[in-house]
């Protein structure tokens, strides 16, 4: 009989992490976010939650199962957290039916066509995101106010970033501890950075992640609020770099979306650099930019560079002085 041999390309890494228990672990993380958000906004975040998930598996499936006609692998999770890291970067009262157009964004545009899980270039969640952004303004943009009874208003209003890039009120004006807790509008997955940080220390405890890429986004947007804070006078070089730490999707792009393995870089040193690239491109478009917010296109933006910073921030070859 015939030896047969597999070829396939590296890195070959033989340890008891799965795909399944890496997605798995993803998703417990980002249950506190969930569940804080629903506390927050009312059930309705589980029905985009829901329609974002199901959509999202079921148009991956039939991709593969009909215009691939390759292995069906939508039960390794993978689509499940794409669906929930896109719900999570919605309004609580977003449209059912833009929640869907997002997922054949996600999975249909970002994903799939590149060859599915481990080959697509941008992070499909954010991918998807920003395209609502562009297509659907309005909607994207129209945020529920949380309420001290856990449910939200019916009007909308605007958020931290939104209040401040307009000038609406003064910096120092802002609650910190409720920004910390989840009394603030925005993407429901992003109003408790509470929630978010025990997601964080979660991946940690269990190696899913490392903390080169949050700690480098995050270090350096605080370096450069500081810095621009002190521009300012007063007490601003310590309140403008919380108030950019804790609004906006900081805390859920830095852990959840920069930390994505097929987008990031291999190396520490190509990670730090990286998420050095996301936090001066969100301080950037948060201060001058046209959009309050500005993680979503920092991270796509660095996603494109990330096979030139794998290309040339390489470790030494066994053996090369």
């Amino acid at each position: 009989m015939a030896n047969r041999f597999f070829v396939s390309p590296a890195p070959h890494v033989h340890s008891d992490y799965s795909t399944v228990r890496l997605m798995g672990d993803v998703v417990i993380a980002l249950l506190p976010a969930l569940m804080v958000s629903v506390r927050v906004f009312g059930w309705n975040v589980l029905a985009i939650t829901t329609v974002s998930i199901a959509s999202c598996v079921l148009l991956e499936y039939l991709v593969q199962k009909f215009l691939v006609k390759g292995p069906v692998t939508v039960n390794n999770l993978s689509a499940v957290v794409t669906g929930l890291l896109l719900a999570m970067n919605l309004p609580a009262n977003i449209p059912l039916w833009i929640v869907v157009v997002g997922a054949v964004v996600a999975i249909g545009v970002a994903k799939m066509p590149f060859g599915g899980l481990g080959k697509n270039l941008f992070n499909p969640a954010l991918a998807a995101r920003v395209f609502l952004l562009i297509a659907y303004p309005v909607q994207m943009t129209s945020f529920p106010q949380p309420t001290i009874n856990g449910f939200a208003d019916a009007y909308s209003g605007a958020t931290p970033l939104g209040a401040a890039k307009g000038m609406l009120v003064n910096f120092a004006d802002f609650d910190a501890l409720g920004m910390f807790t989840g009394a603030m509008g925005g993407s429901f997955g992003e109003v408790s950075a509470l929630a978010l940080l025990l997601g964080f220390a979660y991946l940690l405890m269990r190696k899913v992640i490392s903390w080169h890429i949050p700690v480098a986004v995050l270090g350096t947007m605080a370096v450069f609020a500081a810095i621009y804070g002190a521009t300012m006078g007063g007490a601003m070089i310590w309140q403008f770099p919380l108030f950019h730490l804790l609004a906006g999707g900081a805390l859920l792009g830095a852990i959840f979306m920069a930390t994505d393995y097929v987008t990031s870089p291999m190396t520490t040193k190509g990670m730090v650099i990286y998420g050095i690239g996301i936090g001066v491109i969100t301080m950037c478009i948060r201060l001058w930019g046209a959009y309050p917010e500005g993680m979503s296109f920092a991270i796509l933006i660095m996603n494109s560079v990330v096979p030139l910073i794998n290309k040339y921030v390489k470790p030494k070859r066994f053996g090369v002085k």
